[in-house]
């Protein structure tokens, strides 16, 4: 019964019976992931893979685990089993960890994957991107108590990989493998706010909107808050107008203050190797809008700029095909990524022995 509730309530749909299929009545992968959390936070714990082979209600209610409520968010069980040490996935820098799902299934790999959660963003004290990870290693202790640990990141979430890799290894812990998807380091001190950033993010979302409304949202953007300008978007048809807008401004809130911690990160030289998977192509707008960016010429370099603060003998740079978006979102793609993570991780497991 909680779990139907929950589905109604994801879903959008009046009555959901015992027979009734996840995926059939509309679920996808970022419904998923949102599944996954929603049951966790009131104790009834599964996996994606659960979830993927068994999407009926009655088949899916028998698989679930009850548990106490967790002090802290919990990681998400992609994959459940291997012998190996789990994987870590870190969120994108938009807090979304659906791509986790859609990659998994593609790779190859003996061990547990779990996709990380972002903690609560403390609304008083200032963030820094210490502090989130110093909260995310608590998810990660509750499953794998010491290391090796290995981590794997999509875009601006993989410096919050890095991030969590130096505070372990500050408590002498190991971190053997890490894998950054194509994430480039900022060269400057950014000119834009992260707000400013936010705005420009929800902009590109809307540019299927015609020039006309396209170009009131643009204008309005400059002066307004994320919450008015999801308010304006609904004026403009960009937004079904029943759409409830509290879960989403609370949401590009979030992501504001993850990028303002991001911005004073200072990233220090570790002694580790890391992995950039990196796409081959570079992402355009459609609009042609040439925003400020802090990223320096070497963000369009195989090493993505990491030379800078680590040897290049300890970056092994591996080409995906596609640009920043298609590398993960077109299928191909996607294989070719999921097949080189899985050949890397295996080559440092069997070097490591």
């Amino acid at each position: 019964t909680a779990l139907a509730g929950i589905w109604q309530e994801l879903l959008g749909v009046e009555r959901v019976g015992r027979h009734d299929n996840f995926f059939e009545l509309g679920g996808h992968s970022l419904l998923a992931v949102q599944l996954l959390g929603r049951t966790l936070a009131v104790g009834l714990k599964f996996s994606a893979a659960d979830l993927f082979q068994a999407p009926v209600l009655k088949e899916l209610a028998s698989k679930i685990h009850f548990q106490r409520q967790p002090s802290v968010p919990e990681a998400i069980s992609v994959q459940a089993t291997g012998s190996q040490p789990p994987l870590f996935f870190v969120p994108t820098g938009s807090g979304d960890c659906s791509y986790v799902l859609s990659l998994v299934e593609k790779m190859d790999v003996d061990c547990p994957i779990y996709a990380l959660p972002w903690p609560p963003f403390n609304a008083v004290c200032p963030q820094t991107l210490e502090r989130i990870a110093a909260e995310v290693i608590l998810a990660i202790r509750e499953i794998q108590p010491r290391g090796p640990y290995r981590f794997a990141g999509y875009s601006s979430g993989a410096i919050l990989a890095y991030a969590i890799a130096q505070h372990l290894l500050s408590l002498d812990e190991a971190v053997s493998f890490i894998a950054l998807i194509d994430v480039a380091l900022p060269a400057n001190p950014s000119g834009i706010s992260p707000t400013q950033m936010v705005r420009e993010v929800l902009l590109d979302s809307f540019e299927s909107l015609d020039d006309e409304s396209f170009g009131v949202l643009e204008r309005f953007a400059g002066q307004s808050s994320i919450a008015q300008l999801l308010e304006k978007a609904k004026q403009v048809g960009a937004i079904p107008l029943d759409r409830d807008l509290h879960n989403e401004v609370l949401m590009y809130e979030k992501v504001a203050r993850f990028h303002e911690a991001l911005q004073a990160y200072q990233i220090p030289s570790l002694p580790i190797e890391i992995h950039q998977f990196y796409a081959t192509e570079a992402l355009f707008s459609s609009r042609a809008r040439q925003a400020e960016t802090s990223l320096g010429p070497e963000a369009r370099s195989p090493m993505r700029g990491w030379d800078r603060v680590l040897s290049r003998e300890v970056i092994t740079a591996v080409p995906i095909g596609g640009d920043h978006v298609t590398m993960m979102s077109d299928l191909e793609n996607r294989k070719a990524l999921a097949r080189a993570i899985s050949a890397h991780l295996t080559a440092i497991r069997e070097r490591d022995l």
